[in-house]
Order: C-alpha cells, then structure tokens, then sequence
C-alpha cells in the first residue's frame, strides 16, 4: 500500500485546482523549496572559504585551500549520499510531508551549532545538517512527481519550474548570507541568515500542506507521533558517525563507493525479483545514467571550493568575489524558461535530443567552461589577474550544461523507477550526486593547492587541471554521445 493506503501503482491526483496550467501544490513545493536551497546555497557559498581561514589559517595557502575542499567535498558528498537513507524512510515508514518537517527542523538546528567557532563542534554542526537534509531533499523531489500522471506532457515543464525555484534560493542566498552578512558582520552570521532561511520554508510547507492533499501522507498503519520520534531518534544517532567521516575524508571516499555498489545491487535484484524484463532493463539505463549524473557534477561542483577560491585570488572583479556563486542561479532564472521552450518545439521538429544524448552535451559542455577558463589564464601576463568576464562565461557555460541534464534527469528517474520505489530511486539519484561531491572536493583540493609557491606557480596548476577536466569530460561526453542508441533500447519509450 502506498501512503495514505492507496495501491502503489495507482495515480491518484492531486486536489483540484490549477495556476498557470500546473497542480496547485506544485508552487507551494516551489516556496518550501526555494527557502530550502537559500539556507544550503547561502552556506555553501561561505563555507569552503570559512573553513580554510578559520580552521586552518595557520597552514600555508595551498594546504589550507587543500584541507578545506576536502571538507566542503566531504560535507557536499554526505548531504546527497544520505538522501537515499531519506527516500526509503519516507516511502515506507513515515511519509514524505512529514519526513520533510523532521528534516528541516534539523537542518535549522545543525545551522545554528555552525556559529561555534570550534573546528569539532563545526563538524558536528555539519552532520546534524547532513542527517536533516536527507530526509528532506529526496523526498520533495518525489511529490513534484506524484502531482503528475506518468504520461502527463506537463511533467518535464514541472521540473524545470520546480528547478527555478530552487535556482531562486540560491541566487538570493550568496547575496545576503555572503557578500551581505558574511562580509560585513563575519562569516558566521552569514550561516545564522542561512538557518532562518530554513527556518521560513518549514514554515512555508507546514502552513500550506493542506494543498498537497493524500500526496505524501503518512503509509498507513504508521500514522501517531511514534514514527516521528524514532526516525528523530535514528537521525541523531547518525550525527557521530557522520561527524566520523567528514573528519575522515579517505573512510568516507570507501563508504560512497561501497554504497554505489550497494545501489546496483538493490536495482538489478529488484528487476530480476519482479520479472519484468523491461522493468530490469529500465532499471539499467538508471544506472547508466546514474554514472553520467556523477561525472558531470565532480566537474560542476568546483564552483563552491575550487573556483571560489580561484575567484577570490586570481580573478581581478568589481565586486566582492563571492557574488560568482550567484552567477550560476542567475543564468539558471534567465534561460530555463527558453530550455522549457525549447525541448517540446525541437520534439515537433523530430529533432529533441534524447535523454542519454542530452548527458553527453551537458558533459562536453561542462568541459568546455573549463578549457575556456583555462585558455584565459594562459593568455593572462605574468602578476596579472584574469578578466572577471572569463569566469562569468564559464559559469554561463556550465548553466547552460546544467539545463540539459539536471532538470531532465530529476523527471527521467520518475519515469524509469517502478512508482513504489520512486523515492528509493530518488535517492539513488542523490548518491551519485554525492559520490560525484566527493569526487569534485578531491578535484578542488590538487586545483586550488597550487603546485608550487607564489601566484604563478598557483595559476599554473589551476591551468592545468582545468585542461585536464576538459579532455575528461570530452572523452567520456562522446562515449555517452556515440552509447546514446542502445541506452535509449533499455528505457523502453520512456523519453
């Protein structure tokens, strides 16, 4: 039985009643969301740079850097990895509205313990956010999901305007928690701003739940307070083990992979114990692009350590150097609604790019912002900065990238998945993104410390890796590319 006990392969709508031709929920997942991905983006945009000044300040410039990507990459990794714990508590035990609010009271709380200026308590801080973030972020994605029936055309549309409301927390967010706050008051109130943030989307959600209706709702049998305090309980037992591996970065690198394998296994048993061929098979284009998700975002996500730091050091700009963490939001608001357009008129055309094939552009593009900051740096003369334009292009770039994957794969896994394990699917979905956090701190910690001494030598090695993701991202973006045929076969008409 699905929450609220009904048969889990049965659409049920959402209450009736609709605005600019969506569900009516889906603009209050849209408020609840953006308040959400302000407090994270709000904090991710200080965080890396707090924690190489703060804690390792005595260090040299390039080991600080080092040891603070891996921290953020840690923090980042764990926050995705724990959704898929997030997604299967919410499908069978306590229901995704209610999943939500545990969540993002912890989330609330983890954010205020960021204040103590002690490295321990800040790592503890961090897991109380990364035990609440997995039962909040997954499970949101999914009921944008359920509002729609699985061959309703609105679908994609819904994530995209889903996917702007995430965009417009995290374009606001860096502007008032970081180079508002953060710069004139300290950093740390930056992190308290972010904790409100938060704070107004429990809210949000919490008065407006009503309008999801029996989307989301308790699984039958496990209505009461009980479920509630357990799951609590369980979260802030998870805080000294997560506490544990963002203080462990190698351990925490075998545990990522460990549950990608974990995650394969899962899928293919499940399509085999349900023998349905085609189910197994879709199950397999999953995982594929699974894999490409992960790879495309080691490369993304060096906008909140490696070329935040770049930025703050190398980069000549008008303006404090943190507001690049808005440029991403910024380009995100601006071109998803043309993307929206776009797909369903090259669709008339015959000639909308398939899903796999949408990853592999979105990996080559990736690339591509990085060649082109790389060539910037080459050009740059000796004890010069690069020209701020260059990083904003690359950050165009990588939006543009983002937009034919992102928004694309959150809708093609609630396609894919049998509709009972959507939300453990999701959540699969999170880990690869976390893996591929894990992957992108490794990245920042060889890019921004340096490989040598002095500022040249620093441009040096940023120039180089950034070659080097290009030719990466170019190789294995055209695997997908020239695959795109046979993994089209696996999903069986799901486009």
């Amino acid at each position: 039985m699905a929450a609220g006990g009904t048969p889990r392969h049965e659409f049920i709508p959402p209450p009736p009643g609709e605005i600019l031709g969506h569900p009516r929920p889906l603009w209050m997942l849209f408020c609840a969301e953006f308040w959400e991905r302000f407090c994270y983006y709000g904090m991710r945009a200080l965080l890396a740079v707090y924690v190489a000044a703060t804690f390792f300040g005595h260090l040299p410039e390039g080991e600080a850097n080092a040891q603070a990507s891996l921290t953020y990459g840690g923090y980042t990794a764990l926050v995705y990895a724990t959704g898929i714990v997030g997604g299967y508590i919410a499908d069978t035990y306590l229901g995704y509205q209610r999943s939500i609010i545990v969540g993002g009271a912890l989330i609330a709380v983890g954010m205020c313990m960021l204040l103590i200026p002690d490295l321990q308590w800040f790592l503890v801080g961090l897991a109380v956010i990364v035990a609440g973030n997995g039962l909040f972020k997954p499970n949101i994605s999914t009921m944008v999901g359920a509002l729609y029936a699985p061959q309703d055309s609105r679908r994609d549309s819904g994530f995209t305007i889903f996917y702007m409301g995430i965009n417009a927390g995290a374009f606001v967010a860096p502007i008032v928690c970081a180079s508002v706050i953060g710069a004139r008051f300290g950093y740390q109130y930056g992190f308290l701003a972010a904790g409100i943030g938060m704070v107004l989307g429990i809210l949000v959600f919490h008065v407006l739940a009503g309008m999801l209706g029996h989307i989301g709702k308790a699984p039958s049998g496990r209505e009461g307070a009980g479920p509630v305090l357990v799951v609590l309980g369980g979260a802030l037992a998870m805080v000294p083990l997560l506490w544990f591996l963002l203080s462990r970065s190698a351990v925490l690198g075998y545990v990522l992979v460990g549950l990608m394998l974990f995650l394969v296994a899962y899928f293919t048993a499940s399509g085999i114990r349900c023998g349905d061929r085609v189910q197994l098979q879709r199950y397999g284009a999953m995982l594929l692009l699974f894999l490409a998700n992960c790879l495309f975002w080691a490369l993304f996500e060096q906008a909140g350590s490696s070329l935040n730091f770049f930025a703050r050091d190398f980069v000549d700009a008008p303006f404090h150097f943190t507001l690049f963490q808005s440029a991403n939001p910024l380009f995100i608001l601006l071109l998803a609604p043309l993307f929206a357009m776009l797909w369903p008129v090259l669709d008339r055309r015959g000639r909308n790019p398939s899903i796999p094939r949408k990853f592999a552009i979105a990996l080559i593009g990736a690339g591509f912002g990085f060649l082109l900051l790389a060539l910037a740096i080459e050009a740059t003369p000796p004890g010069a900065k690069v020209i701020w334009l260059f990083l904003a292009l690359t950050y165009l770039i990588h939006t543009m990238a983002e937009l034919c994957l992102s928004p694309i794969g959150l809708s093609m896994v609630t396609k894919l998945a049998a509709r009972h394990e959507v939300g453990m699917a999701m959540g699969g979905w999170f880990l690869s993104t976390a893996m591929a956090n894990y992957l992108a701190g490794l990245i920042a910690a060889v890019a921004s410390g340096g490989g040598g001494h002095g500022a040249a030598s620093s441009l040096t090695q940023y120039a180089g890796t950034f070659t080097q993701l290009w030719w990466l991202a170019l190789l294995i973006g055209g695997g997908y590319f020239l695959c795109a045929p046979l993994i089209n076969r696996l999903m069986h008409g799901v486009k």
